[in-house]
């Protein structure tokens, strides 16, 4: 298995051996509780489901309690699954920790980003906008044309417009890992992690390094 979910906790700095000030974000990452195990032979592929945060049985549905009460573990509030390799061993009801990441140099860790709301395009897309004198009051934030008017007569997909900024899923790659907290289920990276403090992270060995190079 190579991820685990966690929560987005701050950022914060930390030094090195040379004195050489480090900014991290700090991750509280796991422990998670294998709720299933999924098989090629009964799912058509190799997967564990875990669980993280602890829930009340009674805010779940019949249907999700049951699934945990089957496999034996407390309910939880979150539920991911992530593939893993036919020959990995694990019991459902066992625990997963920030462990995981001993000895891993880069993480690559998903979140949700911060909604900013409808903004336009130079806030959204950091266009110049247009004369601020002479005239040109009406278009000082505008975006400019957009389009044609005989041909094509219409616009192209993906033409930066105003609209929704943030609020998205986004993916930083190849974030080092500066220190494992086992004691305290954290996990620092080094530089930017998306979304709010306490947002939901999944946190996964950088598929794009080679951990066994560095």
């Amino acid at each position: 298995m190579d991820a685990l979910i966690g929560t987005k906790v701050g950022m914060t700095q930390v030094f090195d051996e040379g004195g050489r000030q480090i900014p991290v974000t700090v991750l509280a990452v796991g422990p998670c509780t294998v709720a299933q195990r999924r098989t090629a032979d009964k799912d058509g592929y190799e997967a564990v489901q875990l669980g993280f945060i602890d829930q009340k049985a009674q805010r779940l549905t019949r249907p999700l309690q049951g699934h945990f009460k089957k496999g034996g573990s407390a309910p939880k509030r979150i539920l991911r699954e992530v593939r893993v390799a036919a020959d990995y061993d694990t019991e459902t009801g066992g625990t997963v920790d920030v462990s995981l990441f001993d000895g891993v140099e880069y993480v690559d860790v998903t979140a949700v980003s911060k909604g900013r709301g409808f903004q336009g395009v130079v806030r959204r897309h950091g266009m110049r906008g247009g004369r601020a004198s002479h005239g040109g009051k009406s278009v000082l934030r505008g975006g400019g044309s957009i389009g044609m008017c005989e041909r094509p007569a219409r616009v192209f997909k993906g033409t930066k417009m105003p609209g929704q900024m943030g609020n998205k899923q986004v993916t930083v790659q190849n974030l080092r890992v500066v220190q494992v907290r086992g004691e305290d289920n954290a996990l620092l990276v080094r530089g930017a992690v998306p979304g709010p403090n306490g947002g939901l992270v999944m946190v996964r060995k950088a598929i794009k390094k080679d951990q066994t190079s560095e």
